[in-house]
This record gives C-alpha cells, structure tokens and sequence, in this order.
C-alpha cells in the first residue's frame, strides 16, 4: 500500500490527507499541538480548523515526525510558505531515500524570491524528479463537504505524477497530470496576489467589469512572470493557471479574496489581520513575487499596487488611479 505524510495539520494539508486517506493512501498527518493530533486520531476531526467535519477513520496523526515519515512514499508539505525552509532542515534527516516531496504550498520565500520546489531541493538535496507540485482550483469548503473539484499534480518526471494522481484519485476529486513544475507552481502563488486586488476591488464597491478587468490581467501578468521563467504559456490557461485563479478571485470562501475585501471596505491591516485566523499567502508572498519580476524585469503593475496598499500605506483609492492612469498598450495574450 502507497504510504504518505502530510506535514501541516491546517485546514488544506489536513483536507488534502483526508483526500489521500479515502483514495486508499495509507496516511498520517503530523502537527505541532498534541491536543489537535489527538483529536484527529481519536475523534476523527480538527476542531481547529475544520470543526464539524468527520476524517477518515484510517487518518492518524502524530507530533513525531521520524514516525511520521517512517517508510512514507510521499511527503508531503503543507505548512506556511514562509516557515518550510526551517521545518524541512529539521525534517530532512528522517526523509525516506525514496519518498517524493510534494508541496501544496501556494508562496513565494521572502528575501531569496524562490519557488517552493526551489526550496525542497536546496533544503532537501534531492533530485528534482523527486519533487511534485499540487495546485488548482481546491477550495477547501467545498472539498470538506466532497463537492467535485479536480487539481493538477505536476512533476518533472511523468511517472511521479501519475503515481500521485493515483494516491489521491477519489470519484469526486480527478487529477490531472503535468511536467511543467514552475508554471503550476507560479500560478498557484501569483493568483493569491491579484485575488487580493479584485478583493479590495470588490470591497469599494466596483462592478464586475472592474473585477473582470483584473482578472484577465492578472492573467497577463502571471503568463509574462511564467514565460520569463521558462514556464509552458498553456499551463496559464488550465486548472493550475486560469482554473485557480477564478476560483480565488470570486469566492467568498478565499482567503485572498476575503481578506482584500475587507482592506477595500476601509479596514486597516492590522484590523484585517486581526479578523482572519489563518495564513493569506498573498500577504507575505506580494512582496517577494515583485521582487521576483524585477528579477527578471517583468512588468506586473496590478502586483505593484497590491503591495502599494498592503505594505506601504497606499490607499485603495489611490491604487486605482495609478493603475488607470498608466499609458495604455495593446491588448495581447500575456502582454
């Protein structure tokens, strides 16, 4: 039987394992607190993040992560983005020879602008065939309640993928299969960043074609980021790209888009930080996904206001005139 860990007892990694536990997958979560450990292995649900909702009987959890990660197949991380490269340094000297590292992180490392996967190998020192990315329209609600959604699992080898794609196969949940690391990989932590625009849009009260508008550039934007990366142009306009992207920017179950929302209503953000009880990747990523463009002199204006107000005191007000008032240019794909 196909073993895994997840690493994160949040409200994704505990429903990922959730996920991998009715597939068949022989699963274990590992958490920090072993009052939430022991309610996930005896009671059979995480009152703190996913209250109401019943786990697998065959999900365990522990506090111990060389049990945890003992003969596991998949590895897989589910903790805030900013904090992986400290955990996975104290993880790494009980990581399996075999094990492949999955991230279901949906960030950008400060200071060093680098993906996820960039990270598992730097930290990890394993192959890049043996680190795959999960990302795609997920949100967790809807999945809790088993409502159909599909994901994209990329990796560089094809025969990694398709091994993951079977560990979390569910008649409700289909996975679709990718080589193109970064471009899913990117998608999946750009999109956190304009769903906080068309939040804050959403909270001043602007209509549809505003929200819209930022959604297409937004698009553009993450395309333009993908190709000078070496990403495929096509990932953009799939589950990993457009599918997540939408999704994030539109429901009321985001993160993101909740957490923009409330900043366009007038709220300051320590008052917005405050009100939300989990991580907004978009936040703490905003910043180093800029970085990351300039990096490689990417043009990302909806970025740019997006850290204009979430980190330097820019009014919602006056993010949209700056980005109205930029000089228009030709609508093309990924321009």
């Amino acid at each position: 039987m196909t073993k895994a860990v997840v690493f994160g007892t949040g409200s994704w990694g505990t429903t990922f394992a959730m996920i991998l536990a009715e597939a068949g997958t022989s699963t274990t979560l590992w958490g920090r607190r072993a009052e939430v450990v022991e309610a996930i292995t005896r009671g059979h649900e995480n009152p703190e993040y996913l209250p109401g909702v019943t786990l697998p009987p065959s999900l365990r959890a522990t506090t111990d992560a060389a049990e945890a990660m003992d003969g596991a197949d998949f590895v897989v991380l589910a903790v805030p983005s900013q904090t992986l490269r400290g955990n996975l340094a104290a993880w790494r000297p009980h990581i399996p020879g075999h094990a492949v590292l999955v991230s279901l992180m949906k960030g950008i490392e400060m200071r060093t602008s680098k993906r996820m996967s960039e990270v598992i190998l730097e930290v990890a020192e394993v192959p890049a065939e043996r680190v795959a990315v999960v990302s795609g329209p997920n949100l967790v609600g809807e999945l809790v309640r088993r409502e159909p959604a599909a994901t994209v699992v990329a990796a560089a080898d094809d025969e990694v993928a398709e091994r993951l794609q079977e560990a979390c196969h569910l008649p409700w949940f289909r996975a679709y299969t990718n080589t193109d690391v970064v471009g899913v990989e990117l998608g999946g932590a750009v999109k956190n960043v304009i769903a906080l625009a068309v939040g804050v849009a959403a909270g001043m009260g602007l209509g549809d074609n505003v929200r819209a508008t930022l959604m297409t550039r937004g698009l553009a934007e993450i395309a333009r980021l993908g190709a000078a990366l070496g990403a495929d142009p096509h990932t953009f306009a799939g589950l990993a790209g457009m599918g997540d992207l939408v999704a994030t920017c539109t429901s009321p179950l985001s993160r993101n888009r909740t957490f923009g929302e409330n900043l366009g209503r007038g709220m300051t953000l320590a008052e917005t930080i405050a009100a939300t009880r989990q991580t907004t990747e978009g936040v703490k990523s905003c910043e180093s996904v800029l970085d990351l463009a300039r990096k490689h002199d990417v043009e990302m204006p909806i970025t740019e206001v997006v850290v204009g107000v979430v980190h330097d005191g820019m009014t919602p007000s006056e993010a949209a005139m700056l980005l109205m008032s930029r000089t228009p240019k030709p609508e093309r794909y990924g321009v």
